[in-house]
């Protein structure tokens, strides 16, 4: 798992939870505890796994009854916070502390919660090349994290007390931001209880009345994306990068859209790592002068949330003068709207599970 974008749902759950004095304020409080194992996703951190990882996860969240349309289209989910102590039982790999916003949604009769939370976190024994040269999984204190929990989930089943039971995946990377990178996948069981705060009190599930389909032309987008990483060689250095899209793409109705589009990128830490291959490495036969540029085309896919919004794209450099991870290369993230045409995004590019960046992005779709 590499859906690694740091703050986007905090942001989210901002926006969810700050509404009007008229919209049902009913909280619900939750405390899981966990044990399960760390993946072997990448064998460069065998040495790694030597013991199974146990912590507590707490969370808060606000239900939503359908004051805004998005909420009854989406199953009336909540938004909230959640808090994730980590033990890994590896001295090496240390102790973990993160903080996420989050989504509840609910399935079957809402008796099955998916909670889907992104975030960042705190590692308090991170890559040192003189005291802890064998974590290679966490090259730096803070790191992005996702979690996801699917749990059996029953509220106020006496005096506001509830359960719940499940499986959770949690994530940890800081998305080559430095290197080392190989970061950690925990799959955990968890079991706990949870407390509604307004525990007497019944809400209606409002179903708003409909805005009806929403049909546009096919609209332009500018997008200009930057930040800063790392390649995954130790100590070479943070170089910032920039990167131009520009794409059209067509709303196939109230909640999604299509994309076609090319990306421009320039990436200055490809600049060092041709250099760097071309002297430490002569059988690659690496050109010092190999361009650092490249091109790709992408096809992808935009999911509407009131003025948020998801999007995933599917990229193929079709210029790749310097062969980096391979041709094919995703992007996942989230965008906000700030009236009809210009957007902020967070989103993080990766080739398939290998992260490359996180990037900050300023667009105008006219």
């Amino acid at each position: 798992m590499r859906y690694l974008l740091c703050l986007i749902l905090l942001l989210i759950s901002f926006f969810g939870i700050s509404q009007t004095t008229e919209v049902p304020k009913n909280f619900v409080f939750d405390t899981n505890l966990f044990y399960g194992s760390i993946l072997l996703h990448n064998p460069d951190i065998s040495h790694l796994i030597t013991d199974h990882p146990g912590g507590i996860i707490l969370g808060v969240s606000r239900k939503t009854y359908g004051h805004k349309e998005w909420e009854a289209d989406f199953g009336y989910p909540d938004t909230g916070y959640t808090f994730v102590y980590q033990n890994t039982n590896n001295p090496t790999l240390g102790e973990l502390y993160s903080v996420y916003g989050h989504y509840n949604f609910y399935l079957l009769k809402r008796n099955l919660q998916l909670r889907i939370a992104q975030g960042i976190a705190y590692n308090t024994n991170p890559y040192n090349k003189d005291e802890n040269f064998r974590n290679n999984a966490y090259g730096s204190h803070i790191l992005s994290s996702t979690l996801l929990m699917l749990n059996y989930h029953k509220e106020n089943l006496f005096a506001g007390l509830g359960v719940n039971a499940g499986l959770s995946f949690i994530h940890y990377s800081n998305a080559n931001f430095k290197a080392p990178n190989t970061s950690t996948n925990t799959f955990a069981i968890n079991l706990g209880l949870t407390y509604n705060l307004d525990k007497e009190a019944v809400y209606e599930y409002l179903k708003p009345e409909s805005k009806g389909k929403i049909t546009e032309p096919v609209r332009y987008n500018l997008v200009l994306r930057g930040g800063a990483n790392e390649s995954d060689v130790i100590n070479m250095g943070r170089y910032g990068f920039a990167i131009v899209s520009a794409y059209a793409d067509k709303r196939l109705g109230k909640r999604s859209a299509i994309q076609l589009g090319a990306d421009v990128f320039f990436s200055n830490f490809l600049k060092e790592l041709i250099r760097y291959q071309s002297i430490a490495f002569p059988e690659l036969n690496v050109d010092p002068d190999t361009d650092y540029k490249r091109v790709g085309l992408f096809v992808g896919h935009e999911l509407f949330v009131n003025n948020m919004s998801v999007v995933a794209q599917l990229g193929y450099y079709i210029y790749y003068p310097f062969d980096f991870e391979g041709k094919v290369y995703n992007r996942i993230g989230m965008k906000r709207y700030f009236g009809d045409k210009i957007f902020g995004a967070i989103t993080l590019k990766s080739h398939g599970a290998k992260a490359e960046a996180v990037e900050f992005g300023i667009g105008v779709r006219l």
